[in-house]
């Protein structure tokens, strides 16, 4: 705010104005910082995926079978409950020391998890690291968006966003070579170095102005405590829900109950706060309560690609664990090339315009998804992952990037914290609610199989997982009919996808404003560049 005047997001963003000097470092400066950067975030993204298929292993040195889920679930919950809390926090004191805090968080838990000794003790040390990599998810993109002017910056998120993609693609690789090959320990072990290396570049290279406050500032610990409470039991509710115990359950109704509660205290306090976590002007201002929304139904839509296609790959293709991995991982090839070029888009068109295009494209891609002929062949999935992954391209970035230009560098960390805690829940919604619709498909096709065939199909849902995993002892009709019922299943949760995109086109185009509001750069030294 501080009467600063803003602009509309034009055809060309044009040269930023200075702001005071001090903010960030020269352009030969930010190299280590970037590089430190591109570290913190191949930590967070490779421990979302690494020990997936360490899974046998650990289970078979600590037990615990019945509870392993928690092992992704717990460092998820972390992650997107401490988000918000974070961003607020790097608001007040500061970007540095909060993503110093997250890594070394993240390496404590990382030590801590390889000492684990029972799947007790293994849950709670990824908790530990899941809030030092909520720390580092949030910060590191209002570091990129502190340190680089408007026109540098896609350059620099598509880096990272490439760094995300490649660890996803290697993570499993990763923790499958060194569980089989050494100890499942190592997974955790080798966060180590790669942490004391981020640590030290941002300790000597990432240097922030002081901050002069009238006053001393208030940390919402009352507000924080409700974000952590409300999201903790929704989330929890939502990962267990159908799997643990099913909806209607009085487990599931006294979370979510719970949950319901919670949130309306945590918006009483909010409301009386001083500084709080989360402030009402998130939601007051049309431009990030649009890219909210936009989030949520974007985190919903992943589900589709990242949660099913592998199953669809290995069940109806018939393909083997990693060409099926090959099949998901051409959307994350086109989506860094799209981010890295969407600057030219959005340079001409605005980021409204831009991101409502990449998310049209997006919308027919998911839709087109079921007119795939059974059973196909692998290059027709990978192309329609190829074009989904280019189109998210254009559309994630450009709304991260207006959002972070719309707000002062005060708000930047709030704002960006509560677009990726918006993503995250709506992960959490999606991977419920479509695993509700890919599972209430299956039960349907299993109740109306032909009474010849039927003997030979698993009897519940439960067996059908078990059925995938060993087709062979299905008889042919039997394997066939189950084959196309995952196919049906697959293809309704791509429409359900399809249905959370268009949900994202009408908040970009009724609730988001034409042009985004803009306001002045802050980095004089890159504003100099861009002039020249």
């Amino acid at each position: 705010m501080g009467g600063t005047a803003r602009r509309p997001m034009d055809a060309d963003p044009g040269p930023p104005a200075p702001r005071p000097p001090g903010e960030t470092p020269a352009p030969s400066g930010r190299r280590p910082v970037v590089a430190a950067l591109m570290l913190g975030m191949a930590l967070a993204a490779l421990d979302s995926t690494v020990i997936s298929t360490a899974v046998p292993q650990i289970v078979g040195d600590l037990g615990g079978f019945s509870v392993f889920s928690w092992l992704f679930s717990g460092y998820l919950l972390a992650v997107t409950v401490s988000l918000p809390l974070y961003g607020k926090l790097s608001d007040t004191f500061g970007r540095k020391p909060v993503l110093l805090a997250g890594v070394v968080l993240f390496v404590l838990g990382s030590l801590l998890c390889a000492g684990a000794w029972n799947m007790a003790s293994l849950i709670a040390f990824r908790v530990v690291q899941g809030l030092g990599g909520g720390a580092l998810q949030g910060t590191i993109q209002v570091v990129v968006a502190d340190l680089y002017p408007l026109k540098e910056r896609p350059k620099v998120q598509a880096r990272l966003s490439s760094v995300w993609a490649l660890s996803s693609v290697a993570g499993p690789t990763i923790g499958g070579l060194l569980a089989g090959y050494a100890d499942w320990r190592w997974i955790f072990l080798i966060n180590l170095p790669v942490g004391a290396l981020a640590f030290t570049l941002i300790t000597r290279h990432l240097h922030e102005p002081r901050r002069h406050r009238e006053s001393r500032p208030r940390v919402d610990w009352a507000g924080a405590l409700g974000v952590f409470l409300s999201g903790g039991l929704l989330l929890t509710a939502l990962v267990q829900g159908g799997v643990a115990w099913s909806w209607l359950s009085a487990p599931s109704l006294t979370m979510l109950g719970g949950a319901t509660v919670c949130a309306a205290a945590t918006v009483w306090i909010e409301r009386r706060a001083a500084e709080p976590i989360i402030p009402g002007w998130v939601w007051h201002r049309r431009t990030i309560s649009a890219v909210n929304i936009a989030f949520a139904a974007l985190g919903l839509l992943m589900i589709a690609p990242t949660v099913f296609l592998p199953t669809y790959a290995q069940s109806v293709l018939g393909l083997g664990p990693i060409p099926a991995g090959f099949v998901l991982s051409t959307m994350t090839l086109s989506w860094p090339i799209a981010a890295a070029l969407s600057s030219r888009v959005y340079g001409r068109v605005g980021f409204r315009r831009c991101a409502i295009t990449g998310m049209t494209a997006a919308t027919l891609v998911l839709a087109a998804f079921p007119l795939l002929p059974y059973p196909g062949a692998a290059w027709q999935p990978a192309l329609i992952m190829l074009l989904l992954g280019g189109a998210l391209g254009l559309f994630q970035l450009p709304l991260i990037i207006g959002v972070q230009s719309s707000v002062e560098w005060a708000e930047r960390g709030t704002a960006t914290a509560s677009i990726l805690f918006c993503r995250q829940v709506g992960q959490s919604v999606g991977a419920a609610l479509f695993g509700a619709v890919a599972n209430a498909t299956l039960a349907s096709r299993l109740a109306e199989a032909p009474d010849a065939i039927r003997p030979g199909l698993p009897d519940d849902l439960d067996s059908v997982s078990r059925a995938l995993e060993h087709p062979g002892a299905l008889t042919d009709q039997a394997a066939d009919y189950l084959g196309r019922a995952v196919d049906t299943a697959v293809d309704h949760v791509y429409l359900g996808s399809a249905t959370a995109a268009l949900l994202a086109l009408l908040a970009l185009t009724f609730l988001a404003p034409r042009r985004f509001p803009i306001r002045p750069e802050a980095n004089p030294e890159a504003a100099a560049e861009t002039e020249a």
